[in-house]
């Protein structure tokens, strides 16, 4: 097939192209600065040239909590432009098959159990990544009011869990937990440093899967798209402490430290676990552990990324 990869840059894009299976496909994976994705015209040009197939939609503009805070018009404008016109594009273009990446802060805030599909828009959001999250869900319920229109168009959705591992972001004020956690640790060890801070207490939940299990995942959604469902959790069906993940990476990484928790610090949701009940009967499951993650992530880190 001719794939348009968005985002092919970026952690996902990245791990994906890596992938062995993808190179017996046409891949086309415009940088920003080749084709400017919140530029419609552009955006509808490109893709109406292109003869595609299938359309993998992974742009966006991403951070951890610290930027999606500082941020907020960003993450609502930018992602909210980039996925509308990627989706109305593709329907202009004439294209088929699109699989759209959202993410898991779509669900609602504060709710115990596992995240379910149909819970989307059943609650409010988690304030400290709002923007982002109502324009994850406006790209969505775009994909879904194309199907619903036109049968021929078959726009599904992934929402995967958090994600970390290679090609991933380091500098604390971009990244995510893990990546973050990696390079304080890195850091501490290097410099001396016996105490590291902690927000909160500690023991909010998260669930965090390899990039590449996302990679395996979007090349399944490839090879079984008519089994996909339109809207399906990628995920791996447990979760661990903020806490736990500290001591994961210091295991892994050998740091012998201890932890300090700074209570004046936001922690977003309490927890935010995925159903994957969906997912286990479609047939998919991740194949990496925590710790053999974090291994290749940090792997990644000293050969590419250190700070």
């Amino acid at each position: 097939m001719r794939i348009l990869l968005t985002g092919g840059t970026g952690m996902v894009g990245s791990n994906l192209r890596e992938h062995p299976v993808l190179q017996s496909h046409t891949v086309m994976a415009p940088t920003s600065g080749e084709l400017d994705l919140t530029d419609y015209q552009a955006t509808a040009s490109y893709f109406c040239d292109a003869n595609i197939d299938l359309v993998i939609h992974a742009a966006g503009k991403v951070g951890g909590i610290q930027a999606n805070m500082r941020e907020p018009l960003d993450f609502l404008v930018k992602n909210i432009d980039i996925g509308r016109n990627v989706i109305l594009a593709s329907r202009v273009a004439g294209v088929r098959k699109l699989i759209n990446l959202a993410s898991s802060c779509i669900y609602p805030r504060n709710h115990q159990g596992a995240l379910t599909e149909d819970l989307i828009l059943k609650g409010e959001l988690e304030p400290t990544n709002e923007g982002y999250a109502l324009a994850k869900i406006v790209t969505m319920k775009l994909a879904e009011y194309i199907m619903c229109k036109d049968s021929r168009f078959k726009y599904k959705t992934l929402i995967p869990c958090n994600l970390y591992g290679k090609f991933d972001k380091f500098d604390p004020a971009h990244s995510h937990l893990i990546p973050a956690i990696i390079h304080k640790i890195h850091v501490a060890m290097h410099t001396g440093q016996s105490q590291i801070d902690i927000w909160g207490d500690g023991q909010a939940r998260r669930e965090f899967m390899y990039a590449g299990d996302l990679a395996d995942a979007i090349i399944t959604a490839i090879n079984e798209f008519e089994s996909l469902p339109s809207v399906i959790n990628v995920g791996l069906g447990h979760d661990y402490t903020i806490d736990e993940y500290y001591q994961a990476v210091a295991e892994v990484l050998g740091y012998q430290g201890e932890f300090l928790y700074d209570h004046s610090k936001p922690v977003g949701m309490a927890r935010k676990l995925l159903s994957v009940e969906r997912q286990q009967f479609w047939g998919w499951a991740p194949k990496y552990s925590l710790q053999q993650g974090i291994k290749k992530t940090y792997d990644y880190y000293l050969q590419e990324a250190r700070l």
